[in-house]
């Protein structure tokens, strides 16, 4: 049994807040698509508001929140993945190397998602950018639906590496993320 003692308040509750109330608005957007408009476009004006609180509190909030706490290069991403197939990777409090590049593709995918919706939205007339960009033609249209769709399931498989690597960075930390993200509690 773990020693509650020897827990770290790691994440605060704003991020465990905006990770479930990102998940299930992205949960939402997507099995509503088609056929619930209206609930698909406020699902998707939420995931917009939670990203640009997440880029705010990426900037200002508490430590393990701040992008300076685990963007890191490409190559360190590469590194820390190379030493967890060689049983070797160190544990990180906050995000791993690997992790941090998953937040980023994550927040890029989910930011180029939301936009292209937006656009194909107003393309048809409706929601913020109807006023510049009702009526711009049916290719434009067609081109923005395509791209929401594709970034709208790239997410969907960012989503599923990254709970992989949940999983088996829990397995091989011998430690509980998905609990540390419900509590906000790691083990030192």
């Amino acid at each position: 049994m773990n020693d509650i003692s020897k827990e770290i308040k790691v994440w605060d509750p704003a991020i465990r807040i905006f990770h479930w109330s990102l998940v299930s608005a992205f949960i939402i957007a997507y099995v509503s698509e088609d056929d619930f408009m209206t609930i698909h476009s406020y699902a998707g004006y939420t995931v917009i508001g939670l990203l640009v609180f997440r880029l705010v509190w990426g900037l200002i909030g508490s430590r393990h929140a701040r992008f300076s706490d685990f963007v890191c290069s490409p190559g360190e991403a590469l590194s820390y993945l190379k030493d967890m197939v060689a049983l070797k990777a160190r544990r990180y409090l906050g995000h791993n190397p690997a992790g941090g590049a998953m937040i980023v593709a994550l927040l890029v995918s989910l930011l180029l998602t939301t936009l292209t919706g937006l656009s194909a939205y107003g393309i048809e007339g409706a929601g913020p950018l109807a006023g510049w960009l009702a009526g711009v033609g049916e290719f434009a249209k067609d081109a923005m639906e395509e791209m929401h769709e594709f970034f709208a399931n790239f997410t969907l498989l960012l989503i599923g590496i990254h709970l992989a690597g949940v999983i088996l960075g829990g397995i091989f930390h011998g430690e509980n993320l998905v609990r540390a993200m419900f509590t906000g509690n790691k083990q030192c």
